[in-house]
């Protein structure tokens, strides 16, 4: 793989451990590519890539209550982000609940590849279509069947 990717990552604070985890584990790969985080998950996995011994690319929105789930949703909108990882905490109740959901809706519509678990992420990553030059995922098509 010779294209740099641009990957957002994004943990709700019970899961930023699994984060920061699954960052270190994997940090040979993400030194290849450009990281877009949530505040606090970037601040963290930038500091734990660091004392690993990696100089991570890692641009850091404003933490997830204040936008930053947003602001990576309007990059995949803009066809921006090749692929996200975001842990979610489904056991306590998120203040920017609507965020979280127009973020995954994105990946959704624009078939921006998301995963919300660690089995997800692992499998994204070590897939041979990530950042193939010969893998171009389809646009999707929204065919209004009622119309019929």
């Amino acid at each position: 793989m010779n294209q740099k990717l641009t990957i957002a990552l994004v943990a709700h604070d019970h899961r930023k451990a699994d984060m920061i985890e699954w960052a270190v584990y994997n940090a040979e790969f993400l030194s290849h590519h450009h990281l877009v985080c949530t505040g606090t998950t970037g601040s963290l996995v930038k500091s734990a890539l660091e004392e690993a011994g990696y100089c991570p690319d890692i641009e850091c929105m404003n933490s997830g209550p204040m936008g930053g789930d947003a602001e990576i949703a309007a990059l995949v909108v803009r066809n921006e982000i090749d692929l996200a990882v975001f842990l979610i905490d489904d056991l306590n109740p998120q203040p920017h609940e609507a965020d979280i959901q127009m973020l995954l809706r994105q990946c959704r519509v624009h078939n921006t590849p998301i995963a919300c678990n660690l089995a997800s992420a692992d499998l994204m990553i070590s897939s041979r279509l990530l950042g193939s030059e010969s893998y171009h995922p389809k646009e999707q098509q929204y065919v209004d069947f009622t119309r019929c």
